[in-house]
């Protein structure tokens, strides 16, 4: 790891990023458009945490002032998301390869769906570099996990329809609200950048509210072991 790395960590929940700002040490903080991001040192990495609001906008917001005002040099985006394949199973993990906006729509002009116009891609790659740290840290762990596409909108998805659209559309393999716009954000900034969701339900919701604080306990295991196998 670069001594000058700064690591900028978003969960959209509180649940999502307590447990992380809770083993921080040294720690400041400052409040930005409503964002309180946490700046300190965890497991000997110097990060930012922050938790940005359940939304596209509000990942957005957050990433923007994560890399413009606070300087961070990666962006990890942790936390909890439906699962959209029979692979996975509640408190298993799905670390992205690539990020897509699945609401994003303007086939009406030809496009693609997912189109994300002005830089004329759908899908956004992950950091290959932090993908393998999040990779190893599950292994680490013990952890199930697998790696493929996350799927996000301004949708909490529910419906068998929906997920049914998403797999065969995107070939997601996971769904949730912010991870796609924080890569969109870093993608433009040139900022590697990498997602990591725990999963809380089957993409229909039944599950969330009984399992959501599991999954965020997994996501945080994981995001404190990332930053060890980080070099």
């Amino acid at each position: 790891m670069q001594n000058n790395e700064l690591i900028g960590i978003i969960g959209a929940m509180e649940v999502e990023t307590a447990g992380l700002v809770a083993e921080m040490t040294d720690t400041t903080s400052e409040t930005v458009s409503g964002v309180t991001y946490t700046r300190g040192t965890l497991c000997g990495k110097n990060v930012v945490v922050a938790t940005c609001g359940v939304g596209k906008v509000f990942a957005a917001i957050c990433a923007e002032a994560m890399i413009l005002r606070f300087g961070v040099t990666a962006l990890l985006n942790t936390g909890v998301a439906g699962g959209l394949t029979p692979m996975l199973e509640v408190g298993d993990v799905v670390v992205a390869d690539e990020v897509v906006q699945h609401d994003m729509n303007t086939t009406a002009l030809g496009d693609p769906r997912g189109l994300l116009s002005g830089i004329n891609v759908v899908k956004i790659a992950a950091n290959e570099r932090l993908l393998k740290a999040l990779c190893a840290a599950t292994a680490a762990l013990g952890y199930n996990g697998i790696v493929g596409t996350v799927a996000s909108g301004d949708l909490f998805v529910a419906e068998q329809r929906i997920k049914d659209k998403l797999t065969a559309e995107f070939d997601a393999v996971a769904c949730e609200m912010e991870g796609a716009a924080i890569g969109h954000v870093a993608h433009v900034n040139g900022v590697p950048f990498a997602v990591l969701r725990a999963i809380s339900d089957g993409g229909d919701g039944m599950e969330f509210s009984e399992f959501v604080n599991l999954a965020a306990k997994t996501s945080v295991a994981i995001t404190k072991e990332f930053l060890n196998q980080l070099t």
